[in-house]
């Protein structure tokens, strides 16, 4: 049984059967060993490299030393070390990153605040090119990112790198960079086995596999080389299994509590939000009451699978310019969640790349296709299984005159309740029955949220970049007179969103603009100048940036970055950067048109909007109405008439207005130091604040309407009629507006970390980050959304060559409770911890090399977010073999 909403703990007894069971799973794998294993006395001797080199920081290779920005990276070593099943996972224990888990398959990175479930604000590069799904614009996971297998490094800048990256990257960006088939050539399969769910309430114990396959080779005379990637992956997602009520108090006046609550809204079931409860006068009084709703298990499948693939094709026309051709595909079915959940089914994404690199130039283009397949929203899917067996007006009758019919015959009021919702659900369809399923069918495939589920969205994404770097190309025509303390980089980008209208989720608000048919497009062209120097003997370093971006719909946005970095030695690096960056809406925010919950959410744009932000109400403030209108009508002996009359002066006009670019300022200091020979310790500080103006987020607000649907407008022979209207259901067009935060938000932090090598290769880390958020305004309306845990820290010991071929990895992860807010639902995040473990065994011929490992080995179930699932233990095997 659980306690306090969590499962109870296995014990060591059934760890230990766990890891046996695991061990004796087969699993047959490849891997790439050259860059993966290395000779045991190479491992043992490895100290931390002072020349390691970044390039996501700056956009051009330089020390990750002096670095101007504080940028954190995983190399192999690192990896090899993590115990987390992928290097997506292992990003979880980076300094400064908070990661959180929507799904099995689809985690969310953040920097630095302000996260949610879709972050739109943290950009994720495979080889500098975006992956994101259009539509969303942001990724989904590493759903089309690089397997195990082919990871070379991983590169975060936490915080925004809007002035070099554009693209919306105000809290930062991850680089995943690939490994090149020039240099790392075989064949190469891994197999991992795992389990997870137990000691789970809500399902038994379910196997886990991933098989990932790659083969690279080089061709004609060391010119031409490729690659190709496979994955596949097979599990059973984290189940969303909490039923806290988020609508305790909806008959408080009427001392209904709990169970006895007829408007009963459990986090993780649907069909019974605020959009499904209706106000019933039962027996002289006011009782808000919900639909009886579904658990999202009910109308879900939590059968987890991602196939993905890519290819490269690589040509050398000189020893120092490559040019290459990539493609990537990606199927998945998994959970996904924005404002709501949705079940991801035959969805699929693929990206066409070619890149041109050299010292001198480097050039990008890519074309990004979405479409979402058989993918529908579960809460979508719970309400139209209600009201596809019964709409709400019929549901409503017969509850009433079930409900009077028990008073009648001497039943409590909360039996009554009881009884009425039995016979109001009479004929209910049923979990697991035929017709359950067969109707769970049919919604899934109206693309329409008021009277099905499906998600049907087909989107490309066209992207186009280049940078010189006009320093070393002056410096190579002068034949090095050019001066070797100055740098120049300059570069420039075009995007374009392509969106083919479903009707639902999307449609063109400009039919006809588009000379090419009604699609909708959306499109953004930048660039940037980047100047640096190095002074007094390369000591001191100066950069000064410069970008400039114009979005459709919007005027030209200008975006600098100074930087200066003060190294008195090599050991020793001070660094100080002032940055700002603009944040364009995305599709979404922009563009959507959706009717979901009978609430229909809708694009900031003016485009998409006009009229509803200047004849709408705050929900918060019709809430307040009405409670007020239901308080006087249950406790102070009211008429309705009355109490609306009375309360009307609670009503408050939507103050907001159509999307502007959001805004952020940033300074950022910083110290990073190599210590002691060799460089084994290394320490890195930073510190953070950040102003944010116009801040995007949404508003839900309640246009009146008479019976016809005509706008009531606030006039002054109107409030009356409008405040009746608002007390209603049916005198309401409901909207959720994408707009601007009228406070200015503040944030900051800062996160500390040292890393440790010592006696025969071992090497200990402690990081701890710490961020916080600060408002001028707290009535300001809008959600804050920041959705960050204060503290938060990182422990780590590895080896892997502890003993002989034996190696290991330890990672404890803690983080403090935070305020969860969103329009699912909001509420505090407990504090949770976790201890991730492997061990390791490598051996050199045959090149096998086996991990078998644990993420929350002791199996504390956790919500990472709430509205999330429940996370608990997933114990794997993984089994590595290469052939050159």
């Amino acid at each position: 049984m659980r306690s306090n909403g969590y499962p109870r703990q296995p014990t060591l007894r059934r760890h230990i059967a766990c890891f046996s069971l695991l061990m004796v799973m087969p699993g047959v794998a490849l891997a790439q060993l050259r860059p993966t294993l290395a000779p045991a006395d190479t491992i043992r001797k490895a100290p931390i490299v002072l020349g390691d080199v970044v390039v996501a920081a700056s956009k051009v290779k330089e020390s990750i030393l002096k670095s101007p920005v504080t940028v954190e990276k995983l190399g192999l070593r690192e990896l090899r070390l993590t115990p987390a099943p992928s290097f997506f996972d292992a990003i979880e224990h980076v300094k400064g990153v908070q990661v959180i888990t929507p799904s099995l398959g689809f985690k969310v990175i953040n920097a630095r605040g302000f996260t949610n479930t879709t972050n739109v604000r943290f950009v994720q590069l495979v080889d500098g090119m975006d992956n994101q799904a259009p539509h969303l614009g942001a990724p989904i996971g590493n759903a089309m990112g690089p397997s195990d297998l082919d990871i070379q490094s991983v590169e975060i800048v936490p915080g925004t790198a809007a002035a070099l990256y554009g693209l919306n990257a105000i809290n930062g960006l991850a680089n995943f960079a690939t490994r090149n088939p020039f240099t790392s050539e075989g064949l190469s399969v891994q197999q991992k086995t795992g389990l997870n769910h137990f000691n789970d309430n809500s399902t038994g114990v379910h196997p886990y596999s991933e098989t990932s396959l790659r083969y690279a080779k080089v061709l004609i005379s060391d010119k031409l080389a490729f690659k190709v990637n496979a994955t596949y992956l097979r599990g059973y997602d984290w189940i969303a299994d909490n039923f806290t009520d988020i609508n305790p108090n909806g008959n408080a006046t009427t001392g209904l509590f709990g169970d006895d609550n007829p408007a009963k809204d459990p986090v993780s079931s649907y069909g019974n939000e605020s959009s499904d409860r209706s106000n019933l006068t039962l027996g002289g009084k006011t009782y808000q009451v919900a639909r009886t709703g579904y658990r999202e298990k009910d109308v879900t499948d939590y059968t987890l699978q991602t196939i993905k693939t890519d290819g490269a094709l690589h040509y050398k026309l000189n020893s120092r310019t490559e040019l290459a051709y990539t493609y990537r595909f990606s199927s998945l079915d998994n959970i996904y969640q924005r404002s709501n959940r949705f079940r991801l089914q035959d969805y699929r994404v693929q990206q066409h790349g070619l890149s041109l690199t050299s010292p001198i130039l480097q050039a990008r283009a890519y074309l990004t296709r979405e479409n979402t397949g058989q993918s529908y929203n579960l809460r979508s899917m719970a309400e139209n299984l209600e009201r596809s067996f019964k709409p709400d007006a019929t549901w409503n009758q017969e509850y009433t005159a079930a409900w009077n019919a028990a008073t009648q015959a001497g039943q409590t009021v909360t039996q009554a309740h009881a009884t009425a919702r039995a016979a109001a659900d009479a004929g209910r369809l049923q979990p697991g029955t035929p017709a359950f399923n067969d109707r769970l069918r049919q919604l899934q495939n109206i693309n329409n949220w008021d009277q099905g589920a499906a998600l049907r969205v087909q989107s490309d994404l066209i992207h186009a970049e280049g940078q010189v770097n006009v320093a070393e190309a002056l410096r190579r025509r002068l034949n090095g007179s050019f001066s070797q303390w100055l740098d120049l980089l300059a570069g420039a980008d075009h995007r374009t969103y392509v969106v083919v209208p479903d009707g639902n989720y999307f449609r063109n608000p400009e039919p006809g603009k588009d000379p090419l048919g009604d699609n909708l497009t959306y499109s953004k062209t930048g660039g940037f100048v980047q100047v640096g120097a190095h002074l007094w003997q390369d000591k001191i370093r100066l950069t000064a940036t410069g970008r400039a971006d114009k979005n459709d719909y919007f005027s030209t946005r200008f975006n600098p970055r100074l930087t200066a970095v003060y190294s008195p030695t090599q050991r020793h690096n001070f660094r100080l950067s002032y940055q700002s960056g603009y944040r364009f809406p995305s599709l979404f925010e922009g563009f959507s048109n959706v009717n979901s919950g009978q609430v229909q959410r809708v694009g900031g744009l003016r485009v998409m909007s006009d009229g509803v932000f200047e004849n709408s109400y705050l929900r918060t403030s019709i809430d307040a109405f009405n409670a007020a209108v239901t308080r006087g009508v249950n406790t102070s002996g009211l008429s309705r008439a009355q109490a609306i009359q009375q309360n009307q002066g609670l009503l408050q006009k939507n103050t907001y207005t159509y999307l502007r670019p959001e805004y952020i300022k940033s300074l950022e200091l910083g110290y990073k130091a190599a210590l002691l020979p060799e460089g084994r310790l290394l320490v890195d500080v930073d510190f953070y604040y950040n102003s944010y103006r116009d801040f995007i987020a949404q508003v839900e607000a309640y246009v009146p309407v008479t019976g016809t649907g005509e706008v009531i407008t606030a006039t002054g022979t109107n409030l009356n009629s409008i405040a009746t209207a608002l007390s209603a259901r049916a005198g309401q067009s409901r909207y959720r507006l994408w707009t601007n935060s009228k406070s200015q938000v503040y944030n900051y932090g800062g996160s500390a970390g040292v890393r440790y090598s010592f006696l025969q290769g071992y090497q200990a880390g402690a990081n701890v980050t710490y961020a916080r958020l600060d408002r001028t305004t707290n009535s300001d309306g809008l959600e804050d959304g920041f959705n960050t845990p204060r503290w938060a820290y990182n422990l780590s010991l590895g080896n892997e060559q502890a003993y002989k071929h034996f190696g290991f990895g330890l990672n404890y992860h803690w983080q403090d409770r935070y305020y969860s807010q969103t329009f699912l639902v909001n509420g505090y995040v407990p504090a949770f911890s976790s201890l991730d473990a492997q061990v390791s065994y490598a051996l050199p011929k045959p090149q096998l090399h086996f991990k078998l490992g644990a993420t929350n080995v002791l199996n504390k179930y956790y919500y990472s977010f709430l509205g999330g699932p429940s996370v608990g233990g997933l114990y794997y095997l993984s089994v590595t073999y290469q052939v050159f």
